[in-house]
């Protein structure tokens, strides 16, 4: 006897990637109103300055302005929609024998994904508000110390989180090291860059001392927490593929590196870009573009490992276009929206704001090319993966009464 289910019926925290990576493809499509959409009197574009372009600016530009919002407001839908499935699944997941199993091995630490999620969803509602909402940056002041309050209490959620695990294996040392070939132990780091990102946009936007204060340095405790726990776990995942070979369904998060760089990355240019503002603290526009260039860098060499790696493993024909799922898949997501983003920063606030680059040149667009690649790899991951663990039904063995 059979019956039909989807692979999402086999609940694991790490479905929370799903709804991250949504939110995360909601952001590569702001950045075209960010980077293209002329925004006088504020750091981001809002309302007033999309409205105007819509009226006033040429057909091509109208185009762009609607499928940017077309993408926001879809990806956006499906990050919301995805968070609360995920946190209905987890309350139940939580009652049954496989969280006690969860939570007494190495993949506890799939339980950050959902403070990282929340974390993203934060960011996504802030951009929904500034491209939908009317007025919003006369009362933006007011909305700073909140949304400093929201990602404040989503990252003491990930610190008791991330203490709860380093407890239990530091003090009962039950860590597998067999089964660590990957980099899945950075997923801490992912969530606590995640929150300290959040933190650091009333840093860099809020005009009031006080509001971009508590943004910078609370921004700043999470940098240094995201390092810390990152480089420990780069050394550990490291030293246990070199020992016992890597996980290949774990493979994905050898590609981890790079959205963590991306997020520390700006998390860092609104750092600097709120001590200018409000503190007198003046940087160049060579520095930014060196700091955006090492980590390009090495966001570059990490792809390539990675996509060695998921050669090597066959995971693409595996778990992507065979007949096999994993949830892991869903962190390629991340890579994809990451890399793109991060080219669209080293193209736009590197080389153009050096002076290396004129913008919408023929060579801006080449370049801007890649973008659009990394782009459009997250949007076709994203469509795909949800079809296939959501959408897809598969025959099941029902044991007999």
């Amino acid at each position: 006897m059979t019956t039909l289910a989807r692979p999402a019926d086999r609940y694991s925290p790490l479905y929370f990637l799903a709804s991250l990576g949504a939110g995360g493809t909601a952001v590569t499509f702001f950045l075209w109103l960010y980077f293209w959409i002329p925004h006088p009197g504020q750091s981001v574009p809002v309302f007033e300055d999309i409205a105007k372009a819509l009226t006033n600016g040429p057909v091509y530009q109208k185009a762009m302005i609607l499928a940017a919002m077309a993408g926001i407001i879809f990806f956006a839908y499906h990050n919301i929609r995805l968070l609360i499935w995920n946190l209905r699944q987890l309350s139940s997941f939580k009652k049954t024998d496989g969280y006690a199993q969860l939570r007494a091995s190495n993949a506890e630490t799939q339980l950050m994904a959902m403070p990282l999620t929340i974390a993203m969803t934060i960011n996504v509602a802030f951009i929904l508000g500034m491209v939908f909402v009317p007025g919003l940056w006369t009362v933006v002041e007011y909305l700073f110390p909140m949304a400093i309050l929201a990602f404040t209490a989503t990252g003491i959620l990930a610190l008791v989180q991330l203490g709860r695990f380093l407890g239990r294996v530091k003090t009962d040392g039950n860590f597998d090291w067999t089964a660590n070939g990957s980099f899945a132990q950075m997923m801490p780091a992912f969530a606590l860059s995640m929150v300290g990102v959040g933190l650091a946009a009333p840093g860099a936007l809020s005009h009031v001392a006080l509001t971009s204060g508590m943004g910078i340095m609370l921004a700043t405790f999470f940098m240094m927490a995201a390092l810390i726990v990152g480089l420990v776990a780069l050394v550990l995942g490291i030293h246990s593929m070199l020992s016992h070979g890597a996980a290949a369904e774990a493979v994905p998060t050898i590609l981890i590196v790079i959205p963590i760089l991306t997020v520390l990355g700006i998390l860092g240019m609104r750092v600097n870009h709120g001590l200018h503002v409000n503190f007198e603290n003046h940087g160049t526009a060579a520095e930014v573009l060196m700091f955006l260039t090492k980590t390009y860098s090495v966001q570059i060499l990490f792809a390539l490992f990675g996509l060695e790696m998921l050669r090597r493993t066959g995971y693409v024909k595996r778990f992507l276009t065979g007949a096999g799922n994993s949830v892991g898949a869903y962190a390629l997501v991340c890579p994809a929206v990451a890399f793109g983003v991060m080219t669209q920063f080293w193209i736009n606030a590197g080389l153009v704001q050096s002076g290396l680059l004129e913008k919408f040149s023929v060579a801006y667009w080449i370049l801007s090319g890649v973008a659009f690649a990394a782009q459009a790899l997250a949007i076709w991951l994203v469509l795909h993966l949800n079809r296939r663990h959501f959408g897809k039904s598969e025959a099941i063995a029902v044991p007999a009464e």
